[in-house]
């Protein structure tokens, strides 16, 4: 095999190979669930989790109990291997004992963003059928509103409250984490290839589908972490757990090396600090957004709090720029940045950065994640691209997804019959092996780390008595990444104003999803099949602003 060491580039097959050392796997055959591979990982860390608001703590012993306990109580409600639980709560230092007692049962969790639409969460139920739920005191009536069955067994995370309408209250999960009964079950047989996790993603398609992870993959983020990160850290949870990028890390796979993890409900900058001044975290988790804030904020920040603790930051959710990690760097010259990129369709990440000296390759999203295999794609052709070419990136890898929740066709498109996954990303990979995204051949937008289908923005539009036609593209945005900007045309003899069209979306979505600017035009550009040509509305943009 002719490999370039250097950038691991095989040029008789055209597969880029990672440079990294490779992360040693479980046999696949071999009946494990994600569960029991994360507590049988030795280490010497004593708390698992620290509730950053009341300093509540949960120790390892603690959390294994309550995984073990909640299963028994899980399984005495009649949850099954293959049976779906939804969870739908802010960031809490009991999000991962729900889905891991989930897990281990062969249970699948499916997680709901709370800050989504009774709409939008009901879309999720309806396709994923949850036999019971996880919730809070202050988000039940929104998974009432949501659920069409009319008797959803829900049990409460927090407190006691009596039944609402839609929904039944089976129980709280602080008393199942005390249930000492030791009540005999029938163990099923886990395959490492069964489903541990459904998160939902807009995927390379735009309409929002169940991404089935696997055991196996979330036993492989595990190993990738062990291979990134030492044992027994301490770190700040800001990102919600519903995202891969939080489930994958914080509820999963730092679990097994042992780190303390301080929870927020939610990122507030002044929250975050002081819980970083009180708990001396080594590593903190952002997406851009909170980065950028960060340098925004440094003069006031370094005067006021003590820092000093933290070594690493680890961004994903977006690419930033290298103005940002410059300044960021500048205000806070011990922190390295440590960049990566992945897909909720690839357990989150496939390319990262490990050592300072990576992280100077400024716009890289680092080297592939150990085991990872790349191709580069011409879309056009389809002909396999080398070294500093840009096509699309197609990934093999034990973390990328068995494929889309009942939705074949999607998977198919998605994942070709050698297990390349194909990501709708343009990128480029040079002679060091480092992973450059150039733009996203997919029309997602990513405003704060979220996804936004401009497919789902536009049928709400177009759903407007007044709205002729409509096209939704991505606009830059420092803080956020990119916001979501609609292209309208009026019906003949219409008035309709930018504020009205504002204010007709935000209703009916999620706050990330909300268009921020409006452009009337005559047409919207389009091919003779009639698919909207963005590219020229993204010159247009390019212009006007």
């Amino acid at each position: 095999m002719a490999l370039d060491r250097k950038s691991g580039f095989c040029q008789s097959n055209s597969i880029f190979y990672s440079k990294r050392d490779p992360m040693i796997l479980p046999p696949p055959n071999q009946h494990l669930d994600v569960t029991t591979f994360i507590s049988s990982q030795p280490h010497r860390g004593k708390t698992a989790f620290v509730d950053a608001v009341t300093g509540r703590r949960l120790g390892f012993s603690e959390l294994w109990l309550g995984v073990k306990r909640v299963a028994a109580c899980l399984y005495s409600l009649g949850v099954r291997k293959g049976d779906v639980v939804i969870i739908l709560s802010p960031n809490s230092i009991l999000y991962p004992v729900v889905s891991l007692s989930v897990m281990s049962l062969g249970a699948v969790i499916t997680t709901a963003n709370p800050i989504s639409t009774p709409g939008e969460i009901a879309k999720q139920m309806e396709d994923s059928l949850p036999v019971l739920a996880f919730t809070t005191c202050q988000l039940v009536s929104k998974l009432a509103a949501a659920a069409s069955n009319g008797n959803l067994p829900v049990v409460l995370m927090d407190g006691a409250q009596a039944d609402e309408k839609g929904v039944k209250i089976v129980g709280s999960l602080e008393l199942m984490m005390e249930n000492e009964r030791s009540e005999s079950r029938a163990k099923h047989r886990v395959n490492q290839d069964d489903t541990a996790a459904l998160l939902y993603s807009s995927g390379t398609t735009g309409k929002s589908k169940g991404v089935m992870i696997t055991h196996r993959n979330l036993i492989a983020l595990v190993q990738t972490y062990r291979l990134r990160f030492g044992l027994e850290q301490r770190t700040v949870c800001t990102i919600p757990m519903c995202h891969v990028f939080s489930f994958g890390g914080f509820a999963t796979s730092l679990i097994a090396l042992g780190w303390t993890t301080m929870v927020l409900p939610k990122f507030e900058m002044s929250k975050l600090l002081s819980a970083m001044e009180a708990h001396r975290p080594t590593h903190l988790t952002l997406v851009p957004p909170m980065v950028v804030a960060m340098v925004n904020g440094a003069k006031e920040i370094n005067s006021k709090y003590d820092v000093s603790s933290l070594h690493t930051v680890v961004a994903g959710g977006a690419p930033l720029s290298r103005e940002v990690i410059e300044k960021f760097v500048k205000n806070y010259p011990n922190v390295k940045v440590l960049q990566g990129y992945g897909l909720t369709e690839t357990t989150a990440i496939v390319a990262t950065m490990f050592t300072k000296e990576e992280t100077e390759r400024y716009g890289s999203s680092g080297l592939l994640s150990p085991n990872v295999e790349a191709k580069i794609v011409d879309p056009e052709t389809g002909r396999l691209l080398g070294v500093d070419q840009t096509g699309e990136l197609w990934l093999r890898s034990p973390t990328v997804m068995k494929g889309y929740y009942k939705n074949e066709e999607a998977t198919a498109e998605t994942i070709d019959s050698e297990g390349w996954l194909k990501t709708g990303d343009l990128c480029y990979i040079d002679c060091e092996g480092f992973v450059f995204v150039v733009d996203r051949l997919k029309e997602l937008i990513k405003c704060n780390g979220y996804q936004v289908a401009p497919a789902e923005l536009e049928a709400l539009l177009l759903a407007h008595p007044e709205i002729d036609d409509a096209a939704v593209i991505p606009i830059p945005d420092e803080k956020a990444g990119q916001y979501p900007m609609a292209y309208i045309v009026r019906k003949a003899g219409s008035n309709l104003s930018e504020s009205e069209i504002m204010g007709f979306v935000a209703k009916q979505v999620s706050r990330y999803k909300k268009i921020r600017k409006v452009v009337f035009l005559g047409s919207i550009p389009k091919n003779p099949s009639g698919k909207i040509l963005r590219r020229e509305l993204k010159k247009l943009t390019t212009s006007k602003l």
